[in-house]
């Protein structure tokens, strides 16, 4: 029930973001497309490990840093409206990403490999699609459990 609620959040979120950049930046609107792919290049510290990459993936997807972004394009504004559009339409785009992604379920990651999030096992495990299906969170411990993981 909670991973639901998170998701709705987030597709709000999402939403949200869409609507701020074709209000604020309405030249700009297709920079949240054209950008969205951008920020999973944070998935290249699974190059080095499993817990690496969840600490790079999840530095990115979180609504912490737009939030930050978009403190700084406001600030920005009375200074360099070149700066603030930049920032702000930055940050639109980066909500929408995490929000897109939060939505669809691909959580935070945990340091136990790429398909173990917050939100729950995404994708196929030993066959059978684990995504936030009733009992998910029984699931997801079983496979943590079958591989020594708490």
């Amino acid at each position: 029930m909670t991973d639901t609620i998170q998701r709705v959040e987030a597709g709000a979120v999402a939403v949200l973001a869409v609507v701020a950049v074709v209000t604020l930046y309405p030249a700009w609107w297709w920079m949240i497309l054209a950008a969205f792919l951008v920020f999973d290049l944070s998935m290249v510290g699974y190059i080095r490990s499993a817990r690496a990459g969840a600490l790079t993936y999840n530095l990115v997807h979180n609504f912490a840093l737009p939030a930050v972004v978009s403190v700084f394009a406001l600030v920005a504004q009375s200074w360099s409206p070149i700066a603030s559009t930049t920032l702000g339409v930055l940050a639109c785009a980066w909500a929408f990403h995490v929000g897109v992604d939060r939505a669809l379920g691909y959580g935070l990651k945990l340091p136990g490999g790429f398909t173990h999030t917050h939100l729950g096992v995404i994708g196929r495990v030993h066959g059978r699609d684990h995504r936030h299906s009733s009992g998910g969170q029984r699931r997801r411990l079983s496979v943590d459990r079958s591989r020594g993981h708490r």
